[in-house]
């Protein structure tokens, strides 16, 4: 009775350790997950975010302001879906709330856009190699009388220098983001995976206007070299910029005025399937590393 007493005793101190090992084995992991940077994917309207929200584990909602923050897991990583609103400032607000707020490894401004390339039909995807802020412009100078001129206006880097932008012949010239060399060879991997369309890499234009002149949007492709026009993606990428958070643009043609492509809401979900598998493959090669 003696010994199957000890046996009993060293059986319930070997499952012991084993439960405090498996429950130090959990800790770990739940620390180690806890210290992953997220990453965050912006859509400016409900069309462009809540579909990719609603595939994420473990959603929790954030609000700051008029921004919601959809918080979750994709693959056991961290991602943040960030609803921003429309247009540029609701954008940089809703960028620098979310980099000081959680601190992102990396930020994807996706949604839908208009397209500037006649050779781009509607579904298919634009990689922001580049995005610009095609709303930052200065007029010639003209009197009173001699009317306007907007293919000569000129472009206007606010960022040049802390002084007046309008004396500084430095600021006249197109200041370019560049997307994240990792994020965008991410996205060019998973290319396949976008059936309805082709994915190509160009150059993002943001401002807070809506393009309807077939001329004027010739006239941004011809100088800017603008694949599409949207509303956001500038503002984020300059307040990732500021603080040297990795950033990429990915933009599905809603439509294109260029060649007569009419508009289809749902181009909005099928960026965000893309997206999606965008994401899994930036978390596997994170994890890789």
């Amino acid at each position: 009775m003696k010994k199957k007493l000890t046996s009993l005793a060293a059986i319930a101190a070997l499952s012991a350790a084993m439960l405090a090992g498996c429950s130090s084995a959990a800790k770990l992991e739940t620390e180690a997950e806890g210290a992953q940077k997220p990453i965050l994917i912006q859509g400016p309207m409900p069309i462009e975010a809540e579909k990719f929200a609603e595939r994420l584990d473990k959603v929790k909602v954030e609000k700051s302001g008029n921004f919601v923050f959809y918080k979750g897991k994709l693959d056991k990583y961290p991602v943040i879906v960030a609803k921003t609103g429309k247009g540029m400032e609701n954008t940089a607000a809703a960028t620098a709330i979310a980099i000081e707020k959680y601190d992102p490894a990396a930020i994807i401004n996706q949604g839908t856009s208009g397209g500037h390339d006649p050779s781009l039909n509607v579904y298919d995807i634009v990689l922001g190699e580049r995005t610009v802020n095609i709303g930052s412009l200065k007029t010639v100078h003209l009197e009173e009388g001699e009317g306007i001129e907007p293919i000569n206006w000129i472009p206007m880097d606010l960022m040049a220098s802390e002084g007046s932008a309008g004396e500084d012949p430095d600021a006249e010239k197109i200041r370019y983001y560049e997307g994240d060399e990792n994020l965008l060879a991410a996205a060019k991997a998973v290319k396949n995976m976008h059936k309805k369309g082709k994915v190509v890499e160009g150059t993002i234009g943001s401002a807070d206007l809506w393009n309807n002149e077939v001329d004027r949007i010739k006239w941004f492709h011809e100088n800017y070299g603008t694949s599409v026009e949207e509303m956001e993606g500038a503002a984020a990428a300059q307040i990732a910029g500021a603080y040297d958070v990795p950033f990429l643009g990915i933009r599905i043609l809603s439509n294109n005025k260029t060649n007569g492509g009419q508009y289809d809401p749902n181009t909005a979900a099928a960026n965000q399937d893309y997206v999606y598998e965008v994401v899994k493959q930036y978390i596997s090669e994170i994890k890789g590393k």
